[in-house]
């Protein structure tokens, strides 16, 4: 199928590794010019042929900044896709979560994505764009281990959800994407969900994920790259009547309806 993305330019947060990496391949491969912003511009993302933009998207500024160094060097975008986070788990419950903890997760998880699409936004609407944004199955099934993180995935679920009713009618799309556990160093690398987890309640990472995998009807991660073309489709003018949705890619995870 062809998405009729060639000529298009794309602006990706978090685009070092794990999903962004995956959505900025995928959206390459469609041939979307890519502006890729990550603290670490390096190792895999350093080798495409993408602009690359060291940020830390983090702080108050970075993400305007981000827009405005991606405009002085393209001229003008037509995707955004947020995708820049974080998830700590929390195995030592909820009073456990420090006032700096949930601030740092709040700032990753919600107000990058806030502030990055507020300075796009202007962009966006001049040129009837699209944003897509990583969200998760934590934002409608919250979990204690990620108490913090759950909250602000559903803050940004529900954020997302209001732009996109202000927005449709200036020509802008705004949609989410949903996944649960994917293959990523996110999950399953040095530090990830599962090895904290598995240190906390005296488990081998592999057992952890596997019990996590084991909870999808089919068994498995997502693979990033699943995640990846997802977003370049809601991306595309295939899905031209797709707006303030959020497309769950969990393996059939969430138990509802």
């Amino acid at each position: 199928m062809d998405l009729r993305l060639g000529g298009k330019t794309a602006l990706v947060t978090g685009a070092s590794r794990g999903i962004g990496l995956a959505t900025t391949r995928s959206l390459l491969a469609e041939g979307v010019k890519v502006v890729a912003g990550a603290r670490k511009v390096d190792g895999e993302l350093g080798e495409l042929p993408v602009e690359t933009i060291a940020v830390d998207l983090g702080t108050p500024d970075g993400p305007g900044r981000f827009v405005d160094e991606a405009l002085a060097r393209v001229g003008g975008f037509d995707i955004l896709v947020n995708n820049v986070g974080l998830v700590h788990p929390r195995p030592g419950g909820f009073t456990s979560v420090t006032d700096d903890d949930w601030l740092e997760t709040l700032t990753l998880d919600l107000m990058s994505a806030v502030r990055t699409t507020r300075a796009a936004v202007p962009i966006l609407v001049e040129r009837s764009g699209v944003i897509v944004t990583v969200c998760s199955v934590n934002a409608t099934l919250p979990d204690p281990l990620v108490i913090d993180y759950s909250a602000a995935k559903a803050a940004c679920l529900s954020f997302f959800k209001s732009l996109s009713k202000e927005l449709g009618p200036k020509g802008v799309r705004v949609n989410t994407v949903s996944p649960g556990p994917v293959a990523t160093d996110l999950w399953l690398g040095k530090g990830g969900v599962a090895e904290t987890v598995g240190g906390a309640v005296g488990a081998a990472p592999g057992d952890v994920a596997a019990q996590a995998a084991a909870s999808a009807a089919t068994g498995r991660f997502t693979r990033p790259e699943e995640v990846g073309d997802l977003v370049v489709f809601l991306a595309s003018d295939r899905a031209g009547n797709l707006t303030g949705a959020d497309i769950v890619i969990d393996g059939g995870m969430t138990p509802t309806i």
